[in-house]
């Protein structure tokens, strides 16, 4: 073979694909049985029916708890905009009779015309499966066996690219809305639940206590009274305010907030001895090199804070290649936190609690997922009918969790994220075949995770419905 010349090796021609469109009884995004199976089991369904019976007009084909369902079943599928219902349309064997896209549009503007009033009645419905799912999961279930109940608060930015009611300046500068948000978290190798995504202006703070108020109100009202005392409300220093932590201490809530250093904080750093330190944890619960936990709370007044609060810092030196801030003192990098749990458990106790603040990062996480089911772009002009879009979002987010807790429980895929569940479980196509008087969905064979969705949709089927 002359120099310079190369030779490719082919193991075979690729066949023409001949393409038609005359294909019978196949369906797309065939893994989305699932959502309806865990709609049927939660009662998600039956509750909406109910709560919204005041907004079906007479005569009407479609139910608004339907309209409502297969909206947050089309962003749970990967859906960003009303009219992306359509995918559900196209099977009507899997999703049932889906309505109109103007049929859509007017069940929209009409909550969003009722208000606080249409709001609370989703909200409710939300609270009532929630707390049926949580039962049928036992074990799995958030507070199962007296565990904390994370409920991790946070704000985000969604970036408006066109004008919108409320749209403002950011504090990053870009345009659009600052929504708060509240998630419960499920813990290590699992997920969480969208329990309150609140609409707020773009130039709204980040520590205004007002809004944690509320976002902390309604994120209770998500979850069942007999487990109130298990809830841990975790913020960073945005929810580090009087207002909020009265409003805590008031109910008497577990808490652990994010603190910012004020100066006699950071003198009282300067002032801790070298053997008040302890090392702090990783994430695995092991002794990290370069980083120290340690108590502040004798060492400062805390009259007008709750009583019974506590100061703890972290320090650390920071990684390499990181700028340093104008707090960071002698080379080390502080961060403070306060919380409520009382003193005990050894010497180990301050390592464990930092940890337990640091895994609040995770909201981080259910944030980006949320993003990805529909908040990255709010698709509709009125500050209403957003808002009425978000609460779509949120009912998308935790039905996908549920269908996890549900589906999933024992299985890794519990804790993937939307994008992977999509592409691995909900995008799967089938074949729909009628016979003995049953209809039959066969996937794929070859789908390398087909038995892992036919083992999860049995399990789902032999759930009862309420």
């Amino acid at each position: 073979m002359p120099e310079g010349t190369f030779h490719v090796n082919t193991t075979g021609r690729k066949p023409k694909i001949v393409v038609s469109s005359d294909g019978a009884g196949i369906v797309c995004q065939a893994g989305g049985l699932l959502l309806m199976e865990t709609l049927r089991v939660s009662g998600l369904g039956r509750g909406l029916a109910g709560a919204l019976a005041g907004w079906r007009r007479p005569r009407s084909v479609h139910d608004p708890a339907k309209i409502v369902t297969d909206l947050a079943v089309t962003l749970a599928l990967g859906g960003d905009c009303l009219a992306d219902v359509a995918v559900l349309r196209n099977s009507p064997e899997l999703f049932g009779p889906v309505a109109s896209d103007p049929s859509v549009s007017r069940l929209v503007t009409a909550l969003a015309g009722a208000g606080p009033k249409a709001l609370r009645s989703i909200r409710k419905a939300r609270a009532v499966a929630r707390e049926r799912v949580w039962a049928l999961a036992g074990e799995h279930a958030p507070g199962a066996g007296g565990r904390l109940i994370p409920v991790d608060l946070d704000a985000t930015v969604v970036i408006a690219h066109s004008e919108k009611e409320h749209a403002a300046p950011t504090w990053k500068r870009t345009f659009g809305h600052h929504p708060m948000t509240a998630f419960i978290d499920h813990g290590e190798g699992a997920g969480g639940e969208a329990a309150v995504l609140l609409l707020r202006p773009g130039n709204a703070g980040s520590n205004t206590a007002a809004d944690h108020i509320t976002a902390g109100r309604l994120a209770l009202n998500q979850i069942p009274a007999h487990l109130h005392k298990q809830v841990l409300i975790r913020t960073d220093s945005g929810g580090g305010t009087h207002g909020f932590l009265d409003w805590i201490a008031a109910r008497r809530l577990k808490y652990s907030i994010g603190f910012n250093l004020t100066d006699d904080i950071c003198a009282a750093i300067l002032a801790l001895p070298e053997s008040i330190w302890e090392v702090a944890y990783d994430a695995d619960r092991q002794p990290r090199d370069g980083a120290w936990v340690a108590e502040l709370t004798a060492m400062l007044d805390l009259s007008p804070w709750p009583k019974g609060m506590r100061v703890i810092v972290r320090r650390e030196r920071p990684h390499p290649g990181a700028q340093l801030r104008f707090t960071d003192i002698d080379g080390h990098r502080f961060t403070c936190f306060v919380t409520g749990t009382r003193p005990g458990g050894g010497r180990g106790q301050l390592a464990d609690l930092e940890l337990r603040h640091r895994r609040r990062a995770r909201c981080e996480d259910r944030i980006r997922c949320a993003k990805d089911t529909g908040l990255r772009n709010l698709p509709l002009h009125g500050a209403a009918q957003n808002q009425i879009w978000l609460e779509l979002v949120a009912l998308a987010c935790e039905l996908t969790a549920w269908t996890q807790m549900l589906a999933f429980a024992d299985h890794p895929a519990r804790r993937w994220e939307p994008k992977r569940l999509r592409l691995r479980v909900f995008s799967v196509a089938g074949r729909l075949v009628k016979g003995g008087r049953r209809l039959r969905l066969r996937l794929a064979h070859h789908w390398r995770w087909a038995d892992l969705i036919a083992t999860a949709i049995t399990r789902l089927q032999m759930l009862p419905a309420p």
